[in-house]
């Protein structure tokens, strides 16, 4: 074994070594990384490891990251697409010696505490700008100048509490800032999953290069939020725009691993300067909003009047210092490009010291002589929007390399630059170092720039993400303006030679106070919940009905098919349903197109509509749902083989994620709803088969197909040796309490989860969900089979629908009136 191992070793360091000589091979030595940086044993660390778990086979290595990101949720969504894109990961990570990584962290405090100080005089008492130290332009032209957040002090004190800051190294290895984001700072999340998925790859390298931690970051932010709360047990929210924003999963992931809830804006209401959460039992305070919803969006009352993703009223809770919001809004301000002009006066004005990380040479040129200097050196500038938005030459708001211009689209430039100057800034063409990646089965320099978060503490003082994550350029072309946002995001590594010790979120078990309650539901999820088995329960039904008119239905005792009648009903149900119109005929050809239709069809209720509304919940219920059930709900809609196998293969995945759902959820009141939501849907499709399939006229062949349709086939069989009969098949399929598949087992659980939800009052009255469920129960169990007509099962999926409806309306709490109610629970 031992020699096995030292031959593993050897080889690994071998293939490492011929990995970075043909990389110098293949690499100018334009930049420091090349010139010195893979001389650090570092490095050879890092091949080695990508050596030892894959060979010599660099497509494996690249592909085996995709599949850990994949495997862990990762995912984003491109403006105006529909679906997620997968996380693109490289396998290989930037490494930085923790000597220099110490004087980013200093600089990248230095220019969080300078760019607070601005944003507290801009909605102050605006000195600087009296003092000429900043334009008037540049503070009240700018677009994400709030008016109505002036003379307003931010509850906790600060405007910003979560910063990001883009930089980039030259090739001479100094660093500087591209970017500053300050509106809502995306990538916290993502640099998380990067090294949760290189953890899982390159675990070794841990201990090998004593790695600095990511939870002390994340725990040091949320502590400092909740120190900020004037509750000392805070309720905090991550207020998001919804599953379409880009960064979605990203929120989804922070939520769940800081232990935030994740809102929207239609969960949160606010009542006497106050925000709540409607939950199902009742509005619940929240204390802290970490907000990724555009500022202007925020408050409809306060900013954009139009906006439906925003909370009303909001910015008068903050006024009277009952929530806190992070960042603030209108700390956007200071993201414009023409503000980098001024920050190296503005630092020295307001801490004494220069910057320690400087900007790009930045010219505004709403400044007479920097106009002149910008349209001058046209060729050798990038041109961009002063406050990034679209100006008259810039339509999109995109920066151009001046050289690239047209003669038209220059002239168009320099002649907005008399109109409104203004709107642009020139910048200096930056040129990047670059990174090792793997491009064409080998290593490749690729540019590269590194987004880094600070996060306010409980002290109030910045703590810097040891590492963010690394963006890569596709190209070779090492111009920063040429590299766009990259397309390529990598695990940054901060590595030294003092052992780092192991850090986590999770509380020492000598200071964890023991818990079950398993906290607040929003409203908005319980609801999703309750549809996604609804809709999972519906699929799982119409994919039934579908399988029994193509095949399944052959009867268990002649193997002759189903006579005209009983398939005319199959065809009633499945056109009833709103699955697809009714077929010419019954031929084989007809119901076989039909069969199709009812799955394939893009509107109606198909089963590829239904999978399409499950999705749709799916990926807003990320935050609360096992990623074993998120890849099955976003697994590919199968598109080889006949309707039967296509309709067999998604019943099966359907019959997974029923089994996910009653075991992966914790018996909850989220999974009381989602079970509420199978078990109400599963007892309206049963009704439905037995009207068709049960009356008192019923063939041998329609008993045969309602048993099919109820999986009870084999539980009859076991209990009757005789044949089949009706009011046998009824009692099963209907009254049976024993039968999982029955209506009296649904509204056996309908009644108990109905008892276990929470209720309002305390007068120990019936609610109206739970009246309606004592009525149900009673209309069940009375019930006699060789009775059981279509006025007892009307009145049953009466009293379902009624249920429903009621539930609706108790716990899934939507617009302005339930505030108005009384009984809401309010803490």
């Amino acid at each position: 074994m031992a020699s096995a191992a030292a031959t593993s070793l050897f080889d690994a360091a071998t293939i490492a070594a011929r990995w970075v000589a043909d990389y110098r091979a293949a690499t100018p030595a334009t930049d420091v990384l090349y010139a010195a940086g893979l001389d650090d044993p570092s490095w050879g660390a890092v091949f080695e490891e990508l050596a030892g778990r894959s060979g010599d086979d660099l497509d494996h290595v690249r592909e085996r990251a995709q599949r850990h990101a994949e495997d862990i949720g990762t995912g984003f969504r491109i403006a105006g697409e529909g679906e997620e894109r997968p996380w693109p990961l490289s396998p290989v990570p930037l490494l930085i010696d923790k000597n220099e990584w110490d004087g980013i962290v200093a600089g990248v405090a230095q220019r969080a505490d300078l760019l607070e100080a601005i944003l507290a005089d801009c909605y102050g008492d605006q000195k600087l700008v009296s003092g000429g130290y900043i334009p008037a332009a540049l503070v009240t032209g700018s677009p994400f100048f709030l008016r109505p957040m002036m003379g307003l002090i931010p509850p906790g004190g600060y405007h910003l509490n979560f910063v990001a800051v883009d930089l980039c190294r030259g090739p001479t290895g100094e660093w500087r800032v591209l970017a500053d984001q300050l509106r809502a700072p995306v990538g916290a999340g993502y640099a998380l999953e990067n090294r949760l998925a290189m953890s899982r790859m390159l675990g070794g390298l841990q201990s090998r290069l004593n790695i600095e931690r990511h939870a002390p970051f994340f725990a040091a932010f949320r502590d400092g939020l909740a120190a900020r709360c004037r509750r000392a047990e805070p309720r905090i929210g991550l207020l998001t725009p919804g599953r379409f924003n880009p960064s979605y999963a990203e929120q989804a992931h922070l939520a769940r691993y800081l232990g935030f809830l994740l809102v929207e804006g239609g969960d949160l209401a606010v009542r006497d300067d106050r925000v709540y959460l409607r939950t199902i039992a009742g509005l619940k305070r929240i204390d802290a909003l970490w907000r990724r919803v555009d500022p202007r969006m925020l408050d409809p009352l306060a900013f954009d009047s139009h906006s439906t993703i925003g909370v009303p009223g909001l910015v008068d809770a903050m006024a009277a210092d009952e929530v806190v919001v992070a960042n603030a809004p209108g700390a956007a301000m200071l993201e414009a490009l023409a503000f980098a002009a001024f920050l190296p006066r503005l630092c020295t004005r307001l801490t004494g010291e220069n910057l320690k990380l400087a900007n790009i040479a930045t010219w505004w040129c709403g400044q007479e002589r920097e106009r002149a200097e910008v349209a001058d050196d046209l060729d050798n500038m990038l041109i961009a929007s002063a406050f990034g938005v679209a100006t008259n030459v810039l339509s999109d708001g995109a920066a151009v390399l001046g050289s690239n211009m047209l003669p038209q689209q220059r002239a168009a430039l320099l002649a907005d630059f008399e109109r409104r100057p203004q709107d642009y800034v020139g910048q200096e063409v930056v040129r990047l170092s670059t990174m090792p990646v793997v491009a064409d089965g080998g290593l490749a320099a690729r540019p590269f720039t590194v987004r880094v978060f600070a996060a306010r503490g409980p002290d109030g003082s910045w703590h810097v993400l040891p590492g963010g994550f690394a963006q890569i350029g596709e190209h070779p072309d090492a111009r920063a303006a040429v590299m766009g946002e990259g397309s390529w995001s990598a695990d940054v590594v901060i590595h030294g030679s003092d052992a780092v010790p192991p850090v986590t979120l999770l509380a020492s078990d000598d200071t964890t106070q023991l818990r079950r309650n398993p906290g607040t539901l929003p409203s908005r999820v319980a609801d999703n919940l309750f549809w996604l088995a609804r809709y999972l329960e519906r699929g799982e039904a119409l994919l039934g009905l579908i399988r029994s008119l193509l095949g399944h239905s052959i009867s268990a005792d002649t193997g002759a098919a189903l006579s005209v009648a009983t398939v005319q009903q199959l065809v009633n149900l499945v056109v009833g349903s709103g699955a697809a119109p009714a077929p010419p005929s019954l031929k084989r050809v007809d119901l076989t197109r039909f069969a199709s239709a009812a799955m394939e069809a893009v509107e109606g209720s198909s089963v590829r509509a239904i999978n399409r509304q499950a999705r749709g919940i799916g990926a807003v219920s990320r935050d609360r749902l096992s990623a074993d059930m998120i890849r099955l709900l976003d697994a590919p809609y199968p598109a080889k083989g006949g309707a039967l196998d296509r309709a067999g293969s998604l019943q099966r995945r359907y019959y997974a994620l029923a089994g996910l759902g009653a075991e992966h959820l914790g018996r909850t009141d989220a999974w009381r709803f989602h079970d509420l939501g199978r078990r109400i849907e599963r007892a309206m499709a049963a009704i439905r088969a037995i009207h068709a399939f049960g009356h008192p006229g019923a063939t041998s062949d329609d008993l045969s197909t309602l048993l099919d349709l109820a999986d009870s086939q084999i539980s009859y069989r076991q209990r009757y040796l005789t044949g089949i009969a009706r009011v046998p098949v009824l009692d099963l399929v209907a009254l049976d309490p024993g039968n999982p598949r029955g209506i009296a087992f649904q509204v056996a659980a309908i009644c108990d989860h109905m008892r276990d939800l929470p209720v309002l009052s305390d007068d120990g009255l019936a609610e109206p969900q739970q009246a309606l469920a004592a009525k149900l129960s009673a209309a069940v169990t009375t019930a006699h089979a060789s009775a059981l007509d279509d006025g007892r099962l009307i009145e049953i999926g009466n009293l379902l629908g009624s249920l429903s409806d009621a539930v609706a309306r108790r716990y899934f709490l939507q617009g302005a009136e339930p505030l108005r109610a009384a009984g809401l629970v309010f803490a």
